[in-house]
């Protein structure tokens, strides 16, 4: 699944944490927003981790699911393509 990650997060330690998260998941694109291509157990882990940092009175994290018909049809204006889903190597 390709899901878009957005955030507002009130407090500077908890935004790092959460920046940092979701690291280990997808691409920035943007300061507060990641591509991620994830599976289902990924996006259900991700979203258990963010849980526990954030604050559900301060805080604000979104996640879009974007269909591949979809992706197709994303503009950009811009030098920074979408991400690709990432190649696994087993050795």
């Amino acid at each position: 699944m390709f899901i878009v990650i957005s955030y507002d997060i009130t407090d500077d330690l908890r935004r790092h944490k959460i920046c940092k998260t979701l690291e280990n998941y997808g691409t920035r694109v943007q300061y507060s927003v990641f591509e991620c291509h994830l599976n289902h157990r990924q996006l259900s882990e991700v979203k258990s981790r963010l849980e526990k940092i954030a604050k559900d009175d301060e805080d604000n994290i979104r996640f879009y699911q974007i269909c591949g018909k979809c992706l197709t049809k994303v503009q950009i204006i811009g030098n920074i393509p979408l991400s690709e889903e990432p190649y696994y190597f087993l050795v």
